[in-house]
């Protein structure tokens, strides 16, 4: 009876630390899991809410909870409330998750960020008027830009007798596209840095 306590207790270890070996693979691979299933769901529901898809988060989270054994419902419970939170863009909420998981809670950059991200580009669930007035908000935005990056042209220009109109509006769109790509370019390796300390607490927090 000892042995078969203590293998029980190796099992339910092994079943958590198993998000380590799962991290790498595929969402079909981890869609046709058996055996660590509730992992593999939380995984998929966490790799959901990066995307910001709430819905199939949802989904996968419940399953997770359903494959769960009853000690590992709360902490996957948990995740949940957390991914949900940044899936669904409810900013307010997210601090609060992530201090009931154990976790540093974002930056006010990083809340910041979601903030403008869900006034831009609201979750599915939103209604008419918040996409609407998501399109309006990136429509200003542009103009804006492509204004100060017409008066930034103009003003380099001016030392060297000016430009005509259509060469500043010209260089102007130049210059809206390359800001345009360095902030790509900048945000996706900040996107990438984040990811990988997100897995990285996410293994230790599973594993532990």
């Amino acid at each position: 009876m000892p042995k078969q306590q203590r293998a029980v207790r190796i099992e339910q270890k092994g079943q958590m630390a198993a998000i380590q070996q799962l991290e790498t693979k595929s969402d079909e691979e981890l869609a046709a899991e058996t055996r660590y299933r509730a992992a593999a769901q939380a995984l998929l529901g966490a790799r959901a809410a990066e995307r910001y898809d709430a819905p199939a988060a949802r989904a996968h989270y419940e399953r997770a909870i359903a494959a769960a054994r009853p000690q590992e419902r709360m902490q996957i419970r948990r995740m949940a409330d957390a991914n949900l939170a940044i899936a669904e863009r409810r900013v307010g909420d997210i601090k609060a998750a992530a201090e009931r998981l154990g976790v540093e809670a974002p930056s006010g950059r990083q809340l910041f960020g979601m903030r403008v991200l869900g006034l831009v580009a609201p979750p599915k669930s939103a209604g008419i008027f918040a996409r609407i007035r998501g399109i309006v908000v990136v429509i200003a935005a542009i103009v804006a830009i492509v204004a100060v990056a017409f008066g930034i042209v103009k003003l380099i220009a001016l030392p060297f007798g000016g430009l005509s109109l259509d060469l500043s509006i010209f260089y102007s769109f130049v210059l809206f596209f390359v800001a345009i790509g360095v902030a790509i370019y900048l945000g996706r390796r900040r996107q990438r840095a984040a990811l990988a300390k997100r897995d990285a607490d996410r293994a230790a927090r599973l594993g532990g």
